[in-house]
């Protein structure tokens, strides 16, 4: 099929996940010409197809149907629904994606921003080839490019996925039917989220970890609750031992053994451990660029690769893959490409784990502050010490609160419990104006709230800066 020759762009952006969006809407706000190619038949990316949205969708899901944060109140056998289906869950999850996809597809048409459905890949530094699905193909030319293909789950060659028995976090979206007993390897984020998810399902569920340390970017004392949380919950959990063999049984279960001789048994075995980046059909090598071990792209403080005119933003430049702050990436991408000079800031960031119940957290953990000689004080809070926490019947929750003890400024803010991802961002905003201890205790807060807690956390903070 010819090949058609296309006019030039201000920008072209390969992938419409969350970076892929904002940096094209970015650059339509300052007057460019921009353009989206997308190799999918359907505009999101991973964020809105099988990562974030459908996850954290499956999750409410979960937690409504299953009546999980009513227990408090009405007991461990309370149930909205006795029996639950994929299908009752599928429901919530493709109106949601259809919601999202409208909202996307408005925002792109409203600031003019162009999308070709195609595999685009690169024939020389200013110039990509987009190939479609009915065989014709045209050459696109461009003054900047942005790479924000994401990232797609690893699978090791000696594992025979077959997306029934043995699959990832993507494949168990397209499952026919609830197992009995799940065995998850990799404690990740992903790992976690779906192993509680699944065990507030009342499926069995094993997660097993090669490494002993579980997200190890989290303050220990959260995780440390958080575990024997779910230890309580009735999830098993295996870190610091290796996987010896995952073997397929004639009976049609998974048998995973580890280097201990130790085996488990489950319906299906979900592989989580590692995303490597969707790289490999960019033609890279035309542009002069190459990619990690992991197919991910290396790139500067500006999100600039090796060829200055050539970004990358999103998961496929690695940590911290957030859909936030890929959002933030593309936008700063357009900016500094047309000149509007903007710095990242990606130092003091939320991160939010859709776990059950949730993880949140910003700024320095303890092991941060005592490896920089930081002097420091500790606040702490439980949600059921709050009238909230009561109304809401709440088990579980935690806020605790790091201040400099010198100047008292907030330095960390971690939570675990019922709506840390957005009971976060009073600490973000805290942090951010460089606030101190005494906002917490000279403002007034809504009551009864969780976010009570903070004033109950920074009191218990003062109390110990008087001892």
């Amino acid at each position: 099929m010819q090949t058609k020759q296309q006019p030039r762009f201000d920008l072209i952006v390969i992938g419409s996940g969350p970076a892929g969006q904002r940096a094209a809407i970015q650059a339509a706000k300052l007057g460019k010409r921009a353009i989206i190619i997308e190799r999918n038949n359907v505009i999101g990316g991973v964020a809105l197809h099988t990562g974030t949205i459908p996850s954290k969708t499956l999750r409410e899901a979960i937690l409504y149907l299953t009546g999980w944060n009513q227990r408090g109140f009405y007991g461990h056998d309370y149930r909205l629904k006795s029996e639950i289906t994929v299908d009752d869950l599928r429901q919530r999850l493709d109106i949601t994606i259809q919601h999202e996809l409208e909202v996307i597809r408005k925002q792109l048409s409203r600031n003019n921003v162009e999308v070709i459905h195609g595999t685009a890949s690169f024939t020389d530094p200013h110039t990509i080839n987009v190939h479609k699905e009915n065989g014709s193909s045209l050459d696109l030319s461009a003054d900047y490019f942005l790479i924000a293909t994401g990232t797609r789950p690893r699978r090791p060659d000696n594992i025979d996925f077959d997306d029934i028995s043995i699959t990832d976090a993507d494949g168990l979206l397209n499952a026919t039917g609830l197992p009995e007993s799940v065995t998850i390897i990799g404690a990740g984020v992903i790992g976690v989220e779906y192993a509680t998810m699944l065990n507030a399902l009342e499926i069995d569920v094993t997660l097993i970890n090669e490494s002993s340390n579980i997200l190890s970017f989290v303050d220990r004392e959260i995780i440390t609750e958080f575990l024997n949380h779910q230890k309580d919950l009735g999830l098993k959990l295996f870190s610091g031992t290796k996987i010896q063999s995952i073997q397929k049984t004639e009976t049609g279960t998974v048998t995973t053994t580890l280097e201990n001789g130790e085996q488990h048994q489950s319906e299906v075995l979900i592989y989580t451990a590692g995303r490597i980046g969707c790289t490999s059909s960019l033609g890279l090598e035309h542009a002069g660029l190459g990619v990690n071990e992991r197919n991910l792209i290396k790139v500067n403080e500006n999100f600039q690769t090796g060829v200055p005119h050539i970004f990358a933003a999103g998961d496929v430049i690695g940590f911290p893959s957030l859909a936030s702050t890929s959002m933030e990436q593309g936008r700063i991408v357009a900016l500094n490409a047309f000149g509007y000079k903007k710095e990242s800031d990606m130092v003091n960031i939320p991160y939010g784990i859709y776990s059950v119940p949730e993880i949140s957290m910003i700024g320095k953990t303890e092991a941060e502050l005592q490896e920089e000689n930081i002097p420091y004080v500790i606040g702490k809070a439980h949600f059921q010490e709050t009238a909230r926490g009561q109304i809401l019947g709440l088990e579980s929750g935690m806020l605790k609160l790091l201040f400099n003890s010198t100047n008292q400024h907030l330095l960390g803010v971690h939570i675990m419990g019922y709506s840390s991802t957005e009971l976060i961002h009073i600490g973000q905003c805290v942090i951010k104006l460089q606030g101190k201890l005494d906002y917490f205790l000279n403002n007034i807060f809504n009551y009864p709230t969780l976010a009570g807690a903070y004033k109950i956390a920074a009191l218990d903070a003062w109390n110990h800066l008087q001892n």
